[in-house]
Protein backbone atom coordinates (compact mmCIF):
# COMPACT_ATOMS: atom_id res chain seq x y z
CA UNK A 1 0.00 0.00 0.00
CA UNK A 2 1.54 3.30 -1.11
CA UNK A 3 1.86 6.50 0.94
CA UNK A 4 -0.99 8.20 -0.95
CA UNK A 5 -3.32 5.31 -0.12
CA UNK A 6 -2.32 5.48 3.55
CA UNK A 7 -2.96 9.20 3.60
CA UNK A 8 -6.41 8.65 2.12
CA UNK A 9 -7.28 6.05 4.76
CA UNK A 10 -6.06 7.96 7.79
CA UNK A 11 -7.04 11.52 6.86
CA UNK A 12 -10.69 11.23 8.07
CA UNK A 13 -9.49 9.88 11.43
CA UNK A 14 -6.92 12.64 11.83
CA UNK A 15 -9.52 15.23 10.88
CA UNK A 16 -12.01 13.96 13.46
CA UNK A 17 -9.34 13.90 16.18
CA UNK A 18 -8.35 17.44 15.31
CA UNK A 19 -11.97 18.50 15.48
CA UNK A 20 -12.33 17.23 19.04
CA UNK A 21 -8.95 18.55 20.13
CA UNK A 22 -9.11 22.06 18.61
CA UNK A 23 -12.68 22.98 17.69
CA UNK A 24 -14.09 22.87 21.22
CA UNK A 25 -13.47 25.02 24.27
CA UNK A 26 -11.81 23.86 27.51
CA UNK A 27 -9.73 21.21 25.76
CA UNK A 28 -8.24 20.15 29.10
CA UNK A 29 -11.52 18.61 30.28
CA UNK A 30 -13.99 16.10 28.87
CA UNK A 31 -17.29 15.90 30.73
CA UNK A 32 -19.11 12.58 31.07
CA UNK A 33 -22.58 11.46 30.01
CA UNK A 34 -23.85 8.62 32.20
CA UNK A 35 -25.18 5.52 30.47
CA UNK A 36 -28.44 4.37 32.02
CA UNK A 37 -29.13 0.63 31.85
CA UNK A 38 -32.16 -0.17 29.65
CA UNK A 39 -34.21 -1.16 32.71
CA UNK A 40 -33.42 2.07 34.59
CA UNK A 41 -34.33 4.78 32.05
CA UNK A 42 -35.33 7.90 34.03
CA UNK A 43 -39.01 8.73 34.19
CA UNK A 44 -39.67 12.36 33.30
CA UNK A 45 -41.66 13.37 36.37
CA UNK A 46 -39.58 16.12 37.99
CA UNK A 47 -38.24 13.77 40.64
CA UNK A 48 -34.53 13.21 41.16
CA UNK A 49 -34.64 9.69 42.62
CA UNK A 50 -34.11 8.00 39.23
CA UNK A 51 -30.71 9.70 39.18
CA UNK A 52 -29.47 8.31 42.50
CA UNK A 53 -27.55 5.63 40.57
CA UNK A 54 -25.41 8.26 38.82
CA UNK A 55 -21.95 8.55 40.42
CA UNK A 56 -21.03 11.92 41.90
CA UNK A 57 -18.24 12.55 39.41
CA UNK A 58 -20.82 12.92 36.63
CA UNK A 59 -22.34 15.99 38.29
CA UNK A 60 -21.42 19.40 36.84
CA UNK A 61 -21.79 22.13 39.44
CA UNK A 62 -21.70 25.90 39.43
CA UNK A 63 -18.00 25.68 40.26
CA UNK A 64 -17.47 24.72 36.60
CA UNK A 65 -19.28 27.81 35.29
CA UNK A 66 -18.07 31.34 34.63
CA UNK A 67 -20.10 34.53 34.37
CA UNK A 68 -18.82 36.00 31.11
CA UNK A 69 -21.34 38.86 30.86
CA UNK A 70 -22.09 40.06 34.41
CA UNK A 71 -18.41 40.42 35.32
CA UNK A 72 -18.24 37.86 38.14
CA UNK A 73 -15.94 35.48 36.33
CA UNK A 74 -15.64 32.32 38.42
CA UNK A 75 -16.57 34.08 41.69
CA UNK A 76 -19.81 32.29 42.33
CA UNK A 77 -21.96 32.65 45.47
CA UNK A 78 -24.01 29.55 46.32
CA UNK A 79 -26.30 31.63 48.56
CA UNK A 80 -27.30 33.60 45.46
CA UNK A 81 -27.41 30.80 42.86
CA UNK A 82 -26.35 27.17 42.98
CA UNK A 83 -26.85 24.69 40.14
CA UNK A 84 -25.96 21.07 39.44
CA UNK A 85 -26.51 19.30 36.13
CA UNK A 86 -26.33 15.60 35.32
CA UNK A 87 -26.58 14.24 31.78
CA UNK A 88 -27.46 10.69 30.73
CA UNK A 89 -28.06 8.54 27.69
CA UNK A 90 -29.27 5.02 26.88
CA UNK A 91 -27.43 2.86 24.38
CA UNK A 92 -29.60 2.40 21.31
CA UNK A 93 -31.79 5.46 22.00
CA UNK A 94 -30.77 8.76 20.41
CA UNK A 95 -31.88 10.96 23.29
CA UNK A 96 -30.05 12.94 25.95
CA UNK A 97 -31.52 13.02 29.46
CA UNK A 98 -30.94 15.90 31.89
CA UNK A 99 -31.43 16.54 35.58
CA UNK A 100 -31.14 20.23 36.46
CA UNK A 101 -31.22 21.07 40.16
CA UNK A 102 -30.97 24.71 41.17
CA UNK A 103 -31.32 26.96 44.19
CA UNK A 104 -31.96 30.65 43.53
CA UNK A 105 -32.50 33.39 46.10
CA UNK A 106 -34.90 35.15 43.66
CA UNK A 107 -36.80 33.17 41.06
CA UNK A 108 -37.91 35.45 38.23
CA UNK A 109 -40.62 33.93 36.02
CA UNK A 110 -43.76 36.09 36.25
CA UNK A 111 -43.68 37.51 32.72
CA UNK A 112 -44.90 35.75 29.55
CA UNK A 113 -41.88 36.73 27.43
CA UNK A 114 -38.15 35.93 27.42
CA UNK A 115 -37.67 37.69 30.78
CA UNK A 116 -37.37 34.50 32.82
CA UNK A 117 -34.66 32.62 34.65
CA UNK A 118 -33.30 30.37 31.91
CA UNK A 119 -31.23 27.24 31.50
CA UNK A 120 -29.80 27.64 27.98
CA UNK A 121 -28.60 24.42 26.38
CA UNK A 122 -26.71 24.04 23.09
CA UNK A 123 -26.06 20.60 21.56
CA UNK A 124 -23.98 19.63 18.52
CA UNK A 125 -24.45 15.88 18.20
CA UNK A 126 -22.01 15.25 15.36
CA UNK A 127 -19.37 17.86 16.21
CA UNK A 128 -20.11 19.80 13.04
CA UNK A 129 -18.88 22.99 14.70
CA UNK A 130 -19.22 26.56 13.52
CA UNK A 131 -22.02 29.13 13.80
CA UNK A 132 -25.57 27.91 14.34
CA UNK A 133 -27.62 31.13 14.65
CA UNK A 134 -28.73 33.43 11.84
CA UNK A 135 -26.81 36.44 13.19
CA UNK A 136 -23.54 34.52 12.74
CA UNK A 137 -24.20 33.07 9.26
CA UNK A 138 -20.78 33.12 7.51
CA UNK A 139 -22.26 34.23 4.16
CA UNK A 140 -24.19 37.10 5.80
CA UNK A 141 -27.51 36.11 4.24
CA UNK A 142 -30.57 38.28 4.86
CA UNK A 143 -31.91 37.44 8.33
CA UNK A 144 -35.16 35.96 7.06
CA UNK A 145 -33.38 33.63 4.66
CA UNK A 146 -30.69 32.75 7.21
CA UNK A 147 -33.36 31.93 9.78
CA UNK A 148 -35.21 29.36 7.70
CA UNK A 149 -32.18 27.84 5.97
CA UNK A 150 -29.62 27.89 8.77
CA UNK A 151 -30.71 28.88 12.28
CA UNK A 152 -30.38 25.82 14.54
CA UNK A 153 -30.26 23.37 11.64
CA UNK A 154 -26.92 21.62 12.32
CA UNK A 155 -26.82 22.25 16.10
CA UNK A 156 -29.63 23.29 18.42
CA UNK A 157 -30.15 25.92 21.11
CA UNK A 158 -32.85 25.51 23.78
CA UNK A 159 -33.83 28.37 26.10
CA UNK A 160 -35.46 26.37 28.90
CA UNK A 161 -37.60 28.43 31.27
CA UNK A 162 -36.94 27.72 34.96
CA UNK A 163 -39.70 27.37 35.74
CA UNK A 164 -42.22 27.78 32.91
CA UNK A 165 -45.67 28.97 33.98
CA UNK A 166 -48.31 29.74 31.38
CA UNK A 167 -45.92 29.14 28.45
CA UNK A 168 -44.03 26.36 26.72
CA UNK A 169 -41.24 24.79 28.76
CA UNK A 170 -38.65 26.01 26.24
CA UNK A 171 -38.02 28.44 23.43
CA UNK A 172 -36.08 26.79 20.63
CA UNK A 173 -33.83 29.53 19.30
CA UNK A 174 -33.99 28.35 15.73
CA UNK A 175 -36.28 27.62 12.80
CA UNK A 176 -37.62 24.31 14.16
CA UNK A 177 -39.85 24.76 17.26
CA UNK A 178 -41.19 21.22 16.64
CA UNK A 179 -38.08 19.72 18.29
CA UNK A 180 -39.32 20.76 21.78
CA UNK A 181 -42.49 18.69 21.44
CA UNK A 182 -43.14 14.97 21.83
CA UNK A 183 -41.87 12.66 20.39
CA UNK A 184 -38.63 14.68 20.26
CA UNK A 185 -38.53 16.11 23.79
CA UNK A 186 -40.28 16.09 27.15
CA UNK A 187 -39.90 17.95 30.44
CA UNK A 188 -41.24 18.06 34.00
CA UNK A 189 -40.64 20.38 37.00
CA UNK A 190 -40.86 20.20 40.76
CA UNK A 191 -40.84 23.37 42.92
CA UNK A 192 -42.97 25.11 45.56
CA UNK A 193 -41.97 28.80 45.31
CA UNK A 194 -43.66 31.80 43.71
CA UNK A 195 -42.12 34.56 41.58
CA UNK A 196 -39.71 36.64 43.63
CA UNK A 197 -39.21 33.97 46.28
CA UNK A 198 -36.20 31.73 46.94
CA UNK A 199 -36.17 27.96 46.78
CA UNK A 200 -35.05 24.85 44.98
CA UNK A 201 -36.17 23.75 41.53
CA UNK A 202 -35.85 20.30 39.97
CA UNK A 203 -36.10 20.14 36.19
CA UNK A 204 -36.00 16.79 34.42
CA UNK A 205 -36.11 16.57 30.65
CA UNK A 206 -34.83 14.84 27.55
CA UNK A 207 -34.15 16.12 24.04
CA UNK A 208 -33.31 14.58 20.68
CA UNK A 209 -30.12 15.96 19.08
CA UNK A 210 -30.18 16.46 15.30
CA UNK A 211 -27.44 16.57 12.69
CA UNK A 212 -30.03 18.23 10.44
CA UNK A 213 -33.19 19.84 11.82
CA UNK A 214 -34.88 21.83 9.03
CA UNK A 215 -37.69 24.35 9.29
CA UNK A 216 -39.88 22.15 7.10
CA UNK A 217 -40.29 19.61 9.89
CA UNK A 218 -39.14 16.15 10.91
CA UNK A 219 -39.81 14.48 7.55
CA UNK A 220 -36.29 15.26 6.27
CA UNK A 221 -34.56 15.63 9.63
CA UNK A 222 -31.48 13.58 10.52
CA UNK A 223 -31.21 12.47 14.15
CA UNK A 224 -27.72 12.36 15.69
CA UNK A 225 -26.55 8.80 16.23
CA UNK A 226 -25.32 8.45 19.81
CA UNK A 227 -22.65 5.79 20.19
CA UNK A 228 -20.68 4.57 23.17
CA UNK A 229 -17.30 6.23 23.82
CA UNK A 230 -17.86 8.92 21.18
CA UNK A 231 -17.80 12.64 21.90
CA UNK A 232 -20.49 15.24 21.30
CA UNK A 233 -20.34 19.00 21.61
CA UNK A 234 -22.45 20.55 24.33
CA UNK A 235 -22.58 23.48 26.74
CA UNK A 236 -25.09 25.35 28.83
CA UNK A 237 -25.61 28.69 30.49
CA UNK A 238 -27.74 29.93 33.36
CA UNK A 239 -29.32 33.32 32.77
CA UNK A 240 -30.08 34.65 36.25
CA UNK A 241 -32.70 37.41 36.37
CA UNK A 242 -33.11 39.00 39.79
CA UNK A 243 -35.12 42.13 39.05
CA UNK A 244 -38.58 42.11 37.47
CA UNK A 245 -38.16 45.74 36.40
CA UNK A 246 -34.84 45.21 34.61
CA UNK A 247 -34.89 43.94 31.04
CA UNK A 248 -31.43 42.41 31.39
CA UNK A 249 -30.31 39.35 33.30
CA UNK A 250 -27.92 39.81 36.21
CA UNK A 251 -25.48 37.04 35.28
CA UNK A 252 -24.67 34.71 32.39
CA UNK A 253 -23.05 31.66 33.98
CA UNK A 254 -21.75 29.35 31.26
CA UNK A 255 -19.91 26.07 31.13
CA UNK A 256 -17.90 26.92 28.04
CA UNK A 257 -16.44 30.07 29.63
CA UNK A 258 -16.97 31.69 26.24
CA UNK A 259 -20.03 33.88 25.81
CA UNK A 260 -20.61 32.99 22.17
CA UNK A 261 -21.30 29.35 23.04
CA UNK A 262 -24.94 30.29 22.48
CA UNK A 263 -24.40 30.63 18.73
CA UNK A 264 -21.17 28.92 17.68
CA UNK A 265 -20.84 25.16 18.13
CA UNK A 266 -17.04 25.44 18.08
CA UNK A 267 -17.33 27.17 21.46
CA UNK A 268 -18.95 24.15 23.13
CA UNK A 269 -17.36 21.59 25.44
CA UNK A 270 -16.55 17.93 24.87
CA UNK A 271 -18.92 15.36 26.42
CA UNK A 272 -18.16 11.65 26.17
CA UNK A 273 -20.96 9.08 25.99
CA UNK A 274 -19.72 6.67 28.62
CA UNK A 275 -20.12 2.88 28.73
CA UNK A 276 -22.10 1.25 31.50
CA UNK A 277 -20.53 1.54 34.91
CA UNK A 278 -19.02 -1.77 36.00
CA UNK A 279 -21.68 -2.49 38.63
CA UNK A 280 -24.36 -2.53 35.89
CA UNK A 281 -22.53 -4.84 33.51
CA UNK A 282 -23.21 -8.55 33.22
CA UNK A 283 -20.27 -10.89 33.74
CA UNK A 284 -20.95 -12.11 30.20
CA UNK A 285 -23.22 -10.13 27.91
CA UNK A 286 -23.55 -11.90 24.58
CA UNK A 287 -24.49 -9.71 21.64
CA UNK A 288 -23.86 -9.96 17.92
CA UNK A 289 -24.85 -8.46 14.59
CA UNK A 290 -24.76 -9.56 10.97
CA UNK A 291 -24.71 -8.15 7.46
CA UNK A 292 -25.64 -9.88 4.23
CA UNK A 293 -22.58 -9.20 2.09
CA UNK A 294 -23.92 -10.82 -1.09
CA UNK A 295 -27.52 -12.03 -1.27
CA UNK A 296 -26.98 -13.89 -4.56
CA UNK A 297 -24.12 -15.88 -3.06
CA UNK A 298 -25.84 -16.03 0.37
CA UNK A 299 -22.65 -14.70 1.96
CA UNK A 300 -23.17 -13.32 5.49
CA UNK A 301 -20.71 -11.56 7.80
CA UNK A 302 -21.23 -12.05 11.54
CA UNK A 303 -19.78 -9.72 14.17
CA UNK A 304 -19.36 -10.46 17.86
CA UNK A 305 -20.42 -7.54 20.10
CA UNK A 306 -20.18 -9.40 23.40
CA UNK A 307 -18.75 -7.92 26.57
CA UNK A 308 -16.86 -9.63 29.37
CA UNK A 309 -13.74 -11.76 29.74
CA UNK A 310 -14.37 -14.17 26.86
CA UNK A 311 -12.04 -17.04 26.03
CA UNK A 312 -13.84 -18.78 23.13
CA UNK A 313 -16.68 -18.38 20.65
CA UNK A 314 -18.84 -20.95 18.88
CA UNK A 315 -21.32 -20.08 16.16
CA UNK A 316 -24.24 -22.24 15.10
CA UNK A 317 -25.43 -20.82 11.76
CA UNK A 318 -28.71 -22.74 11.80
CA UNK A 319 -27.95 -24.79 8.70
CA UNK A 320 -25.86 -27.49 10.36
CA UNK A 321 -22.61 -25.51 10.06
CA UNK A 322 -20.49 -24.27 12.97
CA UNK A 323 -17.52 -21.93 13.40
CA UNK A 324 -15.16 -21.00 16.23
CA UNK A 325 -13.95 -17.65 14.92
CA UNK A 326 -14.95 -14.48 16.72
CA UNK A 327 -16.18 -12.71 13.57
CA UNK A 328 -16.83 -15.32 10.87
CA UNK A 329 -17.98 -15.14 7.26
CA UNK A 330 -20.42 -17.87 6.27
CA UNK A 331 -21.90 -18.93 2.94
CA UNK A 332 -25.31 -20.62 3.08
CA UNK A 333 -25.95 -23.29 0.44
CA UNK A 334 -29.72 -22.81 0.29
CA UNK A 335 -32.33 -20.16 1.04
CA UNK A 336 -34.31 -20.08 4.24
CA UNK A 337 -35.07 -18.51 7.60
CA UNK A 338 -32.34 -19.40 10.03
CA UNK A 339 -31.94 -19.52 13.82
CA UNK A 340 -28.37 -18.41 14.47
CA UNK A 341 -26.79 -18.78 17.91
CA UNK A 342 -23.54 -17.53 19.37
CA UNK A 343 -22.14 -19.45 22.37
CA UNK A 344 -19.32 -17.93 24.43
CA UNK A 345 -17.13 -19.27 27.21
CA UNK A 346 -15.50 -16.89 29.63
CA UNK A 347 -13.62 -16.67 32.88
CA UNK A 348 -16.92 -16.25 34.73
CA UNK A 349 -19.08 -18.83 32.98
CA UNK A 350 -20.92 -19.49 29.74
CA UNK A 351 -23.70 -17.71 27.85
CA UNK A 352 -25.50 -17.71 24.51
CA UNK A 353 -27.52 -15.41 22.28
CA UNK A 354 -29.77 -16.61 19.46
CA UNK A 355 -31.69 -14.62 16.85
CA UNK A 356 -34.76 -16.34 15.47
CA UNK A 357 -35.35 -15.71 11.76
CA UNK A 358 -33.37 -12.48 11.66
CA UNK A 359 -31.12 -14.05 9.03
CA UNK A 360 -33.35 -14.65 5.98
CA UNK A 361 -31.84 -15.53 2.60
CA UNK A 362 -33.36 -16.15 -0.81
Amino acid sequence: MGPMRLRFLFWPLLFSLALVAHALERTNVVFKVFQFPPDKIPRIDGRADDWDIVPKDYAVGIDQLADTVGGRGTNYDRSDLDVTVRVGWVKGINQLYFLYEAYDNFWDFAKPDLHNDIFELVVDGDLSGGPLIKQMHPAKLPEGEAHFRFHGVHAQNYHIFTPAEGKDWAMVWGCQPWIKELPYANAAYSYDFKPGQSGKLVLEFWITPFDHAPAEGPQTAVVSQLKENTTIGMSWSVLDYDDEKSERFKAFWNLSHKTTMYGDASDLCAFRLMPLERNFRKALDVQWSFQVVDMDRRLVAFKDLSQGDITSWKWDFGDGSMASEQNPLHTYTKPGEFVVTLFVDGLKGKARRSKVWDVVLK
